[in-house]
């Protein structure tokens, strides 16, 4: 199973109309999972060479949000309220990497994930688990998602 999930116009991971934004695209690749594959542009480095920290963080924070939203009667939209990072290995730019994001434990109002991004050779370069929370759902009911572009758009 890989559906595809949806983007947004301007959010900085997923949104395709940013210009400034990585691009990611994510699929549903199980119940309760959620991948993409990608490669970071170098205009995203730290170091020479090695993605922004703080890139990897956005990456891993959008996974583990987007592991909640898969298309079944458990689809949920979630801050994250805490994120707990461990950087592995240096994260390279301009090289396949395979990000992973799973649910975690049900909480009612609250739950957690884990999200891992992977180098081509499967080894991990960074994981995190994420505490995430609820959107309010008098936030939900006011969003207009059509306006905020997000939909599933084709490839290409």
């Amino acid at each position: 199973m890989k559906s595809p999930q949806p983007n947004s116009r301007q959010c900085f991971v997923c949104g395709l109309e940013n210009p400034a934004g990585l691009h990611l695209r994510f699929y549903q690749t199980g119940a309760g999972e959620v991948s993409a594959d990608c490669q970071i542009p170098e205009k995203y480095q730290g170091y020479p060479g090695i993605v922004h920290g703080g890139i990897v963080a956005a990456m891993l924070d959008e996974l583990a949000g987007r592991a909640w939203m898969d298309d079944g009667p458990e689809t949920r939209f979630m801050f994250t309220a805490r994120l707990n990072v461990r950087y592995r290995k240096n994260v390279p730019v301009e090289q396949p990497l395979r990000l992973v994001g799973r649910v975690g434990e049900d909480r009612g109002r609250t739950a957690t994930a884990t999200s891992a991004v992977y180098d081509q050779d499967g080894a991990l370069l960074a994981e995190a688990e994420a505490l995430l929370v609820n959107l309010p759902e008098t936030m939900i009911e006011q969003s207009d998602l059509e306006a905020l572009g997000w939909k599933v758009y084709p490839e290409g």
